[in-house]
């Protein structure tokens, strides 16, 4: 456990010697990365780079609001309906993801406005006809 900073002592020392005697009982030995450059090391750092590193790492779902997660799922849902095997496949698809968005639509998730509507099923299955092995 951190000790309290003694009184009189500057910060500086403190936090020095604190350092110094964790190095001492070898807290700091085979930390991964251990002589490796950081990474983006002397480039420079867009705005929110932070976060933006926290997203890509959770793959966009962790922390991410409700309503912004649904309309990623939706966008994925539309993607694998279109490459679907069978009409029947798409269909499957697109209803399980409208019945989510209807869900939240008829009780709203926290975050941004869903701004989503259901996806008009026969339209999709219009679109990936030319695709589409069972016509």
């Amino acid at each position: 456990m951190t000790q309290r900073k003694p009184p009189g002592m500057g910060f500086e020392s403190w936090i020095d010697r604190q350092i110094r005697e964790a190095q001492d009982r070898g807290e700091f030995d085979d930390l991964p990365g251990a002589g490796k450059p950081l990474p983006g090391a002397g480039e420079p750092l867009e705005e929110d780079w932070w976060i933006r590193k926290k997203v890509r790492e959770e793959e966009g779902t962790t922390g991410v609001p409700p309503s912004l997660l649904l309309r990623k799922q939706a966008e994925t849902a539309r993607a694998r309906a279109l490459a679907a095997e069978t009409d029947t496949e798409a269909r499957a698809i697109m209803d399980e993801v409208n019945a989510r968005i209807l869900d939240a639509l008829r009780k709203p998730l926290s975050g941004p406005p869903l701004n989503l509507m259901p996806f008009d099923v026969d339209e999709l299955l219009r679109e990936r006809k030319g695709t589409s092995r069972d016509r």
